[in-house]
């Protein structure tokens, strides 16, 4: 496997590599919840000494998808009912104001762009599910489109940008993809997704908060429905 290179060509550090490649897996399954990561297969895998691997697993670990104990494999994290409720209520607070800012700052443009996106993420989730399951050759190909992303970097403030879309991100997507992982949320988050980009458009901010708030919180349910039973539940959550 030839390193990826960067815009100007030039190759990425190794430990780059490895944490690329490792948070692309995270994110489509094939390091499932609580797996255990081994140090030395990985390295072989990639033709690297064992350092490049540990440096991009305690990357991982400061960004949250993989926990470390002394003495102790690393692994991946396991999603809990405790963590997801504290990430969610955070999400409808930060999201819902990102929503109600990008409403009022987007332009006309950036809301056309958003819309047109929108559709072509549609017509791929249709041909992928006429065709069946992806080939083997596209199988792990990354998802170029997230609304959520566009409308948190739309909102142009940077601190709720820095909180969503910095290192926190790659476990709020975690959170998000086991939320919307059944057929039938697909189908509702994409209807209520146009129904939010309608209230961009509208330029309605207090409709457009609402609607992103009330969005997070039916993900909220999915996914409590879906993680084992740690602690809490969706009660304070939708008092948020």
């Amino acid at each position: 496997m030839p390193p990826p290179s960067d815009s100007d060509g030039k190759a990425q550090p190794l430990a780059d590599t490895v944490l690329s490649e490792l948070v692309a897996r995270i994110h489509d399954g094939r390091l499932p919840q609580g797996a255990p990561i081994n140090e030395a297969a990985i390295a072989e895998e990639f033709g690297v000494s064992r350092g490049p691997v540990r440096e991009a697993l305690r990357r991982l670990q400061g960004i949250q998808l993989v926990s470390r104990e002394p003495y102790v494999k690393a692994r991946v994290v396991t999603l809990t009912q405790e963590g997801a409720r504290e990430l969610f209520e955070m999400r409808m607070a930060l999201e819902g104001m990102a929503c109600r800012l990008a409403a009022e700052r987007m332009s006309n443009e950036e809301i056309g762009g958003l819309v047109r996106e929108l559709e072509q993420d549609r017509q791929r989730t249709l041909a992928d599910r006429g065709a069946g399951a992806r080939s083997a050759a596209n199988a792990h190909v990354p998802k170029a489109f997230d609304l959520h992303e566009r409308i948190v970097r739309a909102s142009g403030n940077s601190r709720i940008i820095d909180a969503l879309c910095g290192d926190l991100y790659h476990l709020l997507r975690m959170y998000r993809g086991r939320s919307g992982a059944v057929p039938e949320r697909k189908s509702q988050a994409y209807a209520e997704h146009w129904q939010l980009v309608r209230a961009l458009k509208a330029r309605d901010g207090e409709l457009a908060e609402s609607l992103m708030r009330s969005h997070v919180a039916r993900a909220a349910d999915h996914l409590f429905a879906h993680l084992p039973l740690i602690s809490g539940d969706m009660t304070a959550l939708r008092g948020a």
